[in-house]
This record gives C-alpha cells, sequence and structure tokens, in this order.
C-alpha cells in the first residue's frame, strides 16, 4: 500500500483548522453610537448583508461584504497551502519509503530480534521540501519549519523501532539443511514493531516542533495551522502503522545441530537477514 493518504491528510487538517472558529477581522468591534451610523452609512445596503459561506475555514466577523471577501480570499490561500503542504508530506513519505529497509536483524529459529534503530531510512526533510509550497516568503518559511520537525520527529520515531522477537519464519523452527536459504517473513503491520519514541509524532509534540522551527510569534495564523496539521498527521501515521505490511525481509541463518540421517532437521541459529530496500513497499 502507498504511505500516509493525501486526501484523508488534507481533510483532516482542514477540518481541525475550520473547528478553531476564527473570525476574520480578528478582534473586531462593531461600531456604536455615531461611529456606528457613519459606518452603516458608508456602505450600501447589499454590502451590509451578504451571506457567509459556511464550508470557509475562516468565519467573518460581519456580513459586510469586505469582510466576507476577505474571508474567502484568506481561507483560499490557506486551503490551498494546506492541500500542497500535505501532498508534499505524503509525497515524501512515500519516498522514504522507496528507500526504506530493515538492517542488523538477528534470527534464532522462529523469531527475528531487532535492537531499537534497526529500521534504517532517509531524512524526511528534502523530501517533503521538494514538493512543499514555496511560490511567497511566507510559504517558503512554513514550508521549512514544517518540513525541518516532521523530519526530526519521523527520525526520532525510526531511531527507536525495534522488532521484538516476532515470528516471522516459521520453517525456520526445524529446517531440514545445513544452511536456511534466504526466505520471506511472515508479513505483519508495521505497528508490531516498537517504538519507544512514538510521542514524537502525537499532535501537540508536532506542533510545538513546528512553531520552535518557523521561531516567529508573529507570522499569520501560524499555530493554528501547525495544530491542525499536527493533528492529521498524529492520527493518519498511528492508522498507516496499522496498515502497513512489514514484507520481504529476507531472513537466513546456519542450522548447526543438523546432523542427518540422526538429526535431520534443526532450528536456525544466528541468522540474519539480507538489508535491501522493499521491506516497506506493500
Amino acid at each position: 500500500m502507498p504511505g500516509i493518504q493525501p486526501t484523508l491528510l488534507k481533510t483532516l487538517a482542514k477540518a481541525a483548522f475550520k473547528a478553531k472558529s476564527i473570525q476574520l477581522p480578528m478582534d473586531w468591534q462593531q461600531p456604536t453610537g455615531d461611529e456606528g451610523k457613519q459606518y452603516v452609512d458608508a456602505f450600501k445596503l447589499s454590502e451590509l448583508a451578504v451571506p457567509p459561506d459556511p464550508s470557509k475555514l475562516f468565519g467573518a466577523a460581519t456580513p459586510n461584504k469586505y469582510h466576507v471577501d476577505t474571508v474567502k480570499k484568506i481561507s483560499n490561500q490557506f486551503e490551498a497551502y494546506i492541500d500542497g503542504i500535505c501532498d508534499a508530506i505524503c509525497g515524501g513519505i512515500d519516498m522514504w519509503k522507496l528507500q526504506a529497509k530493515f538492517k542488523d536483524i538477528q534470527v534464532m529459529a522462529v523469531s527475528a530480534i531487532g535492537a531499537p534503530g534497526c529500521l534504517d531510512g532517509p531524512s524526511l526533510e528534502n523530501l517533503i521540501m521538494l514538493q512543499a509550497p514555496k511560490a511567497s516568503p511566507s510559504e517558503l518559511k512554513y514550508s521549512q519549519a514544517i518540513s525541518k520537525h516532521i523530519a526530526k520527529a519521523w527520525k526520532d520515531w525510526q531511531g527507536q523501532v525495534m522488532v521484538p522477537g516476532l515470528p516471522w519464519y516459521p520453517a525456520f523452527a526445524a529446517f531440514p539443511g545445513p544452511q536456511a536459504p534466504p526466505m520471506p517473513n511472515i508479513p505483519v503491520p508495521l505497528i508490531t514493531c516498537p517504538s519507544a519514541q512514538m510521542a514524537a509524532m502525537t499532535a501537540p509534540q508536532l506542533k510545538q516542533g513546528m512553531v520552535d522551527a518557523l521561531g516567529d510569534d508573529k507570522a499569520q495564523h501560524h499555530a493554528d495551522l501547525f495544530d491542525s496539521i499536527g493533528q492529521a498527521l498524529g492520527t493518519t501515521f498511528l492508522a498507516w502503522l496499522g496498515m502497513q505490511q512489514v514484507m520481504l525481509v529476507m531472513g537466513k541463518g546456519p542450522i548447526p545441530t543438523f546432523a542427518p540421517p540422526y538429526v535431520p532437521v534443526g532450528p536456525v541459529v544466528a541468522g540474519d537477514i539480507i538489508s535491501a530496500p522493499g521491506h516497506l513497499m506493500s
């Protein structure tokens, strides 16, 4: 299967952003008294009662045409950015999968044992930035912060992935020969390979890491944007772990107790795997 699905990531990120109910202009105060009368007189009646579009990411503080138009313009910009950065994140993960592999796995009879760090793969930062929105200085800053921290969080998770004695090779319990040839593992979900750094890929840590990577408290709606992306990615990442299959990990090894005709079969002892990309290609 492919990696995290961009359509789902976009939908969740936009829903999380919209749920914040941010109104534009922010901190709007309706004029009162003489100022209120002047405000009303400054517009045509048709400009004071324009129906807002409830589908937009932002809400209009009033039905004033100029407020509604501002909401439409800024919402469209943020929607386009969310679409672009979500495509970039998913595209980066897909490219990571092409190069990812397990390494340093020990095979003992049916079991595969890998210490933390046995999942290897490239950094996501440049893979995300290849496709990330960067048409304006603001987009570039946001994309750099997002890609930088997601890459760090992903590396933290990846660096602690382990294989805790999973029964990948049932044929190796009693193999009829002195040496077991390369054989693929029994496919298992990636979530069965736990990581002590799973928390790095949760919404709160993703948001805070992106905020810190940006380092600009005045950037427009950055905290809400990063929180929305963090919520969406944290949710879809966990679902992906449950669906992604670990397969085609070719195990092999010696059978030291093999001594025909008295001992015609035996278990693999101190075997290993062929470490090559392709273990997450399903």
